[in-house]
């Protein structure tokens, strides 16, 4: 996660040096039975790395799809984007949601697959380390729903 988290500060760099829109999601439980992203815990805060600066939107959301139920598709709209790219955790839940997602909204999705994170996960009493299932994820992403690449592509996307 710390590593995700440092490449997702060097593409918010990026877009502060270009000066282009940046969008942070940050996800507050809202369901019964919750455990996580609770409303006053720490689960719900913005990692330190890519703390929002003064004037970039924090758009809160209640599912891991961050166009549900929230503005940032008018946003989006508004201000013309018809790419998104995408970074942050987790992988198998709220980046694949909301990419699949952007895609069914007629948006191109880049995903910086460094620049994301996801855990341990277990079925059927089989244990999937967390890097099985980020790259089971980024593989399914990449065709058709994102291009997928690394935090050293980015750059070279945004010219």
């Amino acid at each position: 996660m710390e590593n995700a988290a440092s490449n997702a500060r060097h593409a918010l760099d990026l877009f502060r040096a270009r000066n282009l829109p940046i969008f942070h999601i940050q996800h507050l439980s809202n369901r019964a039975g919750a455990t996580f992203f609770l409303p006053g815990t720490d689960g719900v805060e913005i990692h330190e790395f890519v703390t929002p600066q003064t004037g970039e939107v924090i758009i809160r959301k209640h599912f891991p799809n961050s166009f549900r139920e929230t503005s940032l598709k008018e946003q989006l709209h508004r201000l013309h984007v018809e790419e998104v790219i995408v970074c942050g955790a987790m992988t198998h839940m709220c980046i694949d949601t909301t990419v699949r997602a952007a895609f069914d909204l007629g948006f191109r999705s880049l995903v910086v697959s460094d620049a994301c994170a996801t855990k341990d996960m277990e079925y059927g009493g089989v244990a999937i380390e967390a890097r099985k299932v980020h790259a089971a994820f980024m593989a399914a992403l990449s065709s058709p729903f994102a291009q997928v690449l690394e935090m050293s592509g980015l750059e070279s996307h945004l010219v």
